[in-house]
């Protein structure tokens, strides 16, 4: 989801709002006639009885206390959200889009629950990337709710044809494996695997992979990380990779041409991507058309992932915050978590994991730096023109990433 400016009116209510505190729920309580929450459409439509089953646990734990539910559109709730801010009231919990959730923490507009941590079930196997994502300055302010991962969709009949009858387990197997594709497929253009040269989502499982990363913050100042040599190792196997597989411009972004578009033409053997990637391959090739998880470079692992998916937050300005965080507790309680999982989604701790393929991704993942001036570096494509030096050999792996972590650290310790 886009990330939308929050009015400076919003800001202020908000700071005004932060006054009222949030305690833990296992020692005050307290008591209203009703709450509001806005969840997306998603929930009304997929899985309405996890729903009604929340909110008759909450209803007994709070009697005389109703569940008021509004269904939200991701085109316009963050539009709306913030009319809620600068006007006051709003909803007491509100459901946002991973990727939305930093510019709302830094503007101050949710309640701080980290004091209810330890009351949210399974909250010390949350998944990684997707908790990460609810989490500003080290306090907590969403909760995981549910997640998409990102596979590897595939043709099933070129693996084949190929000679490939097991799929790799490592990076340097998937490497074998694509000049076994390359030999058999001699097209111009042909990509075993179609990455786009600075889809820095792939680039970056890369870099965590080997134990890097992209920035972390120090005594209240962020260092960059790319430099380090576990993060150059990373981007090293990264460029040798694409190198190996990819036939896509060493410059392009995954928007142009989107990789299911080359897919469904027949110009690759397979893609990195969410998991609805399956949705787009064309007619010609549904029937041949299957995903795996994206391996790792230490046989039998799988490549870190980012994860989509959605937080669960309370509003500065909700009256009652307890009661929220109380209705997130029971929203994701393991039973919970687990109807949704039955439901085709992925449950938002690595404990509950099934075997299905999106499951078996979700469970190494990562996340961009919770940083307030992040956007400025994804405006800024930082990320993109270091992959694009480092691929065409403008620059060095080591040169690019040092420039790269140097302006990174710049952009996100601006006041």
């Amino acid at each position: 989801m886009k990330r939308r400016s929050i009015l400076a009116l919003c800001l202020v209510t908000a700071l005004a709002a932060v006054v009222t505190t949030v305690t833990s729920g296992a020692t005050q309580r307290q008591s209203a006639s009703s709450i509001t929450v806005w969840l997306q459409t998603d929930a009304q439509s997929g899985w309405p009885g996890v729903v009604a089953a929340a909110n008759q646990q909450f209803q007994a734990d709070h009697p005389g206390t109703t569940v008021n539910i509004q269904y939200q559109s991701w085109g316009d709730h963050l539009q709306k959200f913030d009319a809620t801010l600068a006007g006051g009231g709003g909803p007491d919990v509100i459901e946002m889009g991973n990727t939305e959730m930093t510019k709302y923490m830094a503007a101050g507009a949710f309640a701080d629950l980290t004091s209810y941590k330890s009351s949210f079930a399974n909250s010390g196997s949350w998944l990684k990337g997707l908790a990460a994502s609810g989490v500003f300055n080290g306090k907590l302010y969403g909760v995981p709710y549910y997640a998409g991962s990102r596979v590897v969709t595939y043709r099933t009949d070129l693996f084949k044809s190929a000679g490939i009858n097991k799929l790799p387990n490592s990076t340097a197997a998937y490497v074998a494996d694509s000049q076994k594709l390359l030999a058999k497929n001699k097209g111009k253009g042909f990509s075993p695997l179609y990455i786009a040269g600075t889809d820095w989502y792939v680039a970056m499982g890369f870099v965590f992979d080997y134990g890097g990363g992209i920035a972390q913050r120090v005594s209240g100042q962020w260092k960059g990380l790319l430099a380090s040599p576990k993060s150059l190792a990373g981007l090293t196997a990264y460029k040798n990779f694409f190198t190996a597989v990819s036939r896509a411009s060493k410059t392009t972004d995954e928007a142009h041409p989107n990789p299911y578009d080359v897919y469904a033409q027949g110009q690759a053997a397979s893609m990195i991507g969410p998991s609805w990637f399956s949705c787009c391959v064309g007619k010609k090739y549904t029937g041949v058309t299957a995903q795996f998880v994206m391996p790792g470079h230490v046989t039998g692992t799988s490549m870190p992932g980012f994860l989509g998916g959605s937080d669960l937050a309370v509003p500065v300005t909700s009256s009652n915050k307890a009661l929220g965080a109380d209705w997130i507790k029971d929203f994701t309680s393991t039973a919970s978590e687990k109807a949704l999982q039955a439901k085709g989604n992925i449950p938002n701790a690595t404990n509950l994991l099934g075997n299905s393929v999106n499951e078996r991704a979700a469970a190494r993942s990562w996340f961009v730096p919770t940083a307030k001036h992040w956007v400025d570096v994804e405006n800024g494509n930082i990320l993109r023109n270091m992959l694009a030096q480092i691929l065409t050999g403008k620059l060095t792996v080591k040169q690019a990433a040092q420039s790269a972590s140097d302006n990174i650290a710049s952009v996100l310790n601006q006041p």
